[in-house]
């Protein structure tokens, strides 16, 4: 990965592998799913298309958004499938190539460290490679 597309959640930078962004899009419309696990904040029409939208905040243990601000849509592509995966704001895309990489601090918190393939440190702050596809691989536990 040298390029990172990023986006925020919480209190946490998060950046995920440009090549996986479909795009990012704000959608108003978010179709509730009955019975679905609460990480699952419904389904989004995109263009024709079905896609399921995952809560990060949710996904992360995080409490609700305390702010009445619109979330983002970033459309990633898992195993050639599109998913949409609800943040708080986007950030930009970074170019990581030059940035030290290093295992995830064990400062993080331990549900949001099980979703990360490592960290940069950012003169300012830490950018937190996630994973696309452990972020939709829910644990057992969970599920009930």
């Amino acid at each position: 990965m040298s390029q990172l597309s990023t986006f925020h959640v919480g209190k946490y930078l998060f950046g995920v592998d440009v090549a996986l962004v479909q795009e990012v899009v704000r959608l108003h419309q978010i179709t509730p799913v009955p019975l679905a696990r609460p990480e699952i904040a419904g389904l989004i029409n995109l263009r024709g298309a079905v896609l399921t939208a995952i809560d990060l905040r949710t996904r992360l243990g995080l409490p609700p958004a305390e702010t009445t601000k619109e979330r983002v849509n970033v459309v990633v592509r898992v195993d050639d499938e599109p998913v949409s995966l609800l943040v708080d704001e986007i950030g930009g895309v970074l170019e990581v190539s030059q940035v030290p990489f290093e295992a995830t601090p064990s400062t993080v918190d331990e549900r949001v460290r099980d979703l990360l393939i490592g960290a940069y440190t950012l003169p300012d702050r830490l950018l937190l490679a996630l994973n696309a596809e452990r972020v939709l691989d829910v644990p057992v536990e969970a599920r009930a």
